[in-house]
């Protein structure tokens, strides 16, 4: 039994539904490729908007998420921005009332597929009594899920997702969860 969930470790945290139309696309802050492949949902048409959470962080050369989007050809009309989060509860947290807000009932939730798990759980309880529809979508991000233990960064990537869950799971969210998994990591470098 412990080898089995050691084998699909990494699928269980890759969490992607198909996509569905949506009022907005929700992008969070934090990896590579996630402003891309909302882009792509929009100009599929599965969004009117996009929501940015954590737009000032920057994604590439184009610069931060804002411009990238407009980069990548997303009309300044469209985009919809929150600076404040620090952390995947924050995203959750932050975009919720600027949904409220606009009226939006539903929403595709876009991040890194390694991330997708831990989002879901996050976002459905934040949003749980809002009323609001979430779809999730995983841009991949080069994450190895089937044999995560093969290669140092889905190695790092799967034990950090865990550590968050748990963390995430007995109330400890935002940037004092992150601290707490530095000191995690420290102590498991030791």
């Amino acid at each position: 039994m412990l080898v089995l969930l050691f084998l699909i470790a990494g699928s269980f945290l890759s969490l992607s539904t198909s996509p569905k139309q949506a009022d907005i696309i929700i992008v969070l802050s934090g990896g590579e490729g996630r402003i891309e492949h909302a882009a792509d949902l929009y100009k599929s048409g599965y969004g009117s908007y996009i929501l940015l959470s954590n737009s000032k962080e920057l994604t590439g050369p184009s610069g931060d998420m804002h411009q990238t989007a407009l980069a990548l050809g997303i009309p300044e009309e469209a985009i919809l921005t929150e600076d404040a989060a620090q952390s995947t509860y924050q995203n959750a947290q932050f975009t919720l009332p600027i949904m409220k807000q606009h009226g939006f009932k539903s929403a595709i939730v876009v991040s890194s597929d390694f991330h997708m798990r831990r989002v879901k759980f996050i976002f459905d309880h934040v949003y749980k009594k809002s009323g609001i529809e979430l779809t999730y979508i995983g841009s991949d991000s080069g994450y190895n899920a089937k044999t995560w233990w093969s290669d140092r960064n889905s190695r790092e990537t799967t034990f950090n997702e865990y550590t968050k869950m748990i963390g995430n799971a007995f109330g400890y969210n935002g940037p004092e969860a992150k601290s707490a998994l530095e000191q995690i990591k420290r102590w498991f470098r030791r």
